[in-house]
């Protein structure tokens, strides 16, 4: 398929965003100087920037514990990203929401969830919001497997379909459910729950940006054409623990150290660009140097910037329509 120069680049941007985000995350969450828990995404970058390169700040999104990639996926800036994580005033949530609840209502980010299979539900909300205002626009719920098996998922799900409200469902399927195997914990297959729910599934490879690309604009499409919702079930891993801390236990001792060899989606859209003679390599080096700067950036910022005041405790707590 043919995509656009402009579009490559800033999928690659957004991808390297996160990896080096997340990376640096792990390290500075090892400093103790930022609160609470930490999820990281790393891996599986591609399923978030190839689901949100279809999408406008009119669509929304929710997301899960693994927010960031999903919120810089969908536009939201470093700065603001870092300094909320960081539980700083100058955050996007103004210091209150922290890494499980970062959101931008600005950009149609609904936010991270501490709740397994919380988003999905959100999501039915703002497709009937769409529906109801034709505003062309869809909701997007990102999930897991641990959650694909929650009421709330599968009552969305069933309510999605009732309504034939635009939405699309992303099970983002990295084999585990915290510690827990899939394998173990989930019976039948994604395909067959779609099936049961009358909505169509689309089936990708969250280890190539193509793959997610093009998968996720059909099942995208199908929604924005008001054909009802849609499921799309991208297989990927993630590198790090469920969360920081996590010793991984349950995982073979070489299993991440082959996902890193094998499946990294950002050498993967290097090699397929540069070889088809989309991109140069100059090109995403000069991306991967601005990235970091701006990531360090945005820690330096972040360390420097106030924390919330007892004056600010119940500022932003109730919103009036």
């Amino acid at each position: 398929m043919q995509i656009a120069r402009d579009i490559l680049t800033r999928s690659y941007r957004s991808m390297r965003t996160i990896r080096d985000f997340e990376e640096r995350l792990h390290v500075e969450f090892a400093t103790g100087d930022i609160p609470g828990f930490v999820h990281l995404y790393c891996g599986e970058e591609a399923s978030g920037v190839g689901v949100c390169a279809h999408l406008t700040d009119t669509d929304t999104i929710a997301s899960t514990h693994r927010g960031h990639g999903h919120c810089i996926a969908k536009g939201v800036g470093v700065d603001g990203m870092m300094a909320e994580i960081y539980g700083r005033r100058s955050g996007v949530c103004r210091g209150k929401g922290g890494s499980m609840h970062i959101a931008d209502l600005s950009l149609g980010m609904l936010g991270a969830n501490g709740i397994v299979g919380g988003g999905p539900p959100l999501i039915c909300g703002a497709a009937l919001s769409h529906k109801t205002l034709k505003d062309g626009a869809v909701a997007v719920a990102f999930y897991g497997d641990g959650a694909s098996n929650e009421g709330s998922t599968l009552e969305s799900l069933n309510l999605a379909s009732v309504w034939k409200v635009p939405a699309v469902f992303v099970v983002e399927d990295n084999g585990y459910g915290e510690a827990t195997g899939a394998s173990y914990a989930v019976a039948g297959n994604q395909k067959d729950r779609a099936a049961g729910f009358g909505m169509p599934y689309f089936e990708c490879d969250g280890n190539d940006f193509f793959s997610v690309y093009e998968t996720a604009g059909e099942a995208i499409e199908h929604a924005r054409k008001g054909n009802g919702p849609a499921m799309l079930h991208v297989h990927l891993a993630r590198w790090y623990g469920h969360f920081e801390g996590d010793a991984m236990t349950y995982r073979a001792a070489d299993e991440v150290t082959k996902l890193r060899a094998e499946h990294d989606c950002l050498v993967n859209f290097r090699r397929k660009v540069v070889g088809a003679g989309l991109l140069e390599d100059s090109d995403l080096d000069t991306i991967d140097t601005a990235v970091k700067d701006e990531i360090e950036a945005a820690v330096v910022a972040a360390r420097k910037a106030p924390l919330p005041e007892d004056a600010d405790l119940m500022k932003d707590v109730y919103v009036s329509y």
